[in-house]
């Protein structure tokens, strides 16, 4: 029978939402694993590799992600597990009453209803996480932005919007929402030159939260 040391040195999984360079310099004192996916989690669990557990990333199209029933069943064993900017946020609002930590402004939304659609944090990646698609909370976020900026009216930002959220997920960008709008170049360069990323600055959120509680 095989025997496995718990380590305090949490298991972080990330993919397109932070790279892993970004990371290790807010937070080098973690083992950083690809995008998770079902089983993984279990797999921890069992084999107790770690009690804590960062969840940002898990694969969409590619497999399947990270259960509730695994993720619960990890809590249960005593370990501490918190979830931001992707399916780690939707998952931590579905497990919230059983011990999941939910971190930054992605989480809270989907908590308060605001957010209810798993296709709000959904992209398609390469294999080495250089984003494919852009998620949909992304392109609120830096829309909003243009509009706070007076690049774009309330009712053309609603309109690009509205364009962004009819485009199946893994064909959503940038072009193919423009391509479909009337938009003037103006807007077009300042996305290209002011492009954020909620999902980014929640995957951030939680490397700090993790780095002050080690």
């Amino acid at each position: 029978m095989e025997r496995y040391e718990v380590s305090m040195k949490p298991i972080i999984f990330i993919g397109p939402s932070i790279s892993r360079e970004k990371a290790e310099s807010i937070f080098p004192h973690a083992e950083y694993r690809a995008p998770a996916k079902k089983g993984d989690i279990l797999r921890i669990a069992t084999r107790m590799e770690s009690n804590i557990i960062g969840l940002i990333d898990g694969v969409f199209l590619q497999d399947y992600p990270p259960t509730p029933i695994e993720i619960y069943t990890a809590l249960m064993k005593g370990i501490k597990i918190i979830g931001a900017a992707s399916i780690g946020a939707v998952r931590a609002v579905e497990l919230e009453k059983f011990g999941m930590i939910g971190i930054g402004s992605i989480y809270r939304l989907y908590k308060m209803g605001k957010l209810d659609d798993d296709d709000e944090i959904a992209v398609t990646f390469t294999s080495d996480y250089k984003l494919q698609s852009e998620a949909m909370i992304d392109i609120r976020y830096t829309l909003y932005h243009a509009y706070k900026n007076k690049i774009l009216t309330y009712d053309k930002m609603k309109y690009l919007l509205k364009i962004a959220k009819n485009i199946y997920f893994p064909y959503r960008t940038y072009e193919e929402i423009f391509n479909k709008a009337n938009i003037d170049e103006r807007v077009i360069e300042y996305v290209k030159k002011n492009r954020r990323s909620l999902k980014e600055k929640d995957s951030i959120a939680l490397l700090n939260y993790l780095k002050h509680y080690i």
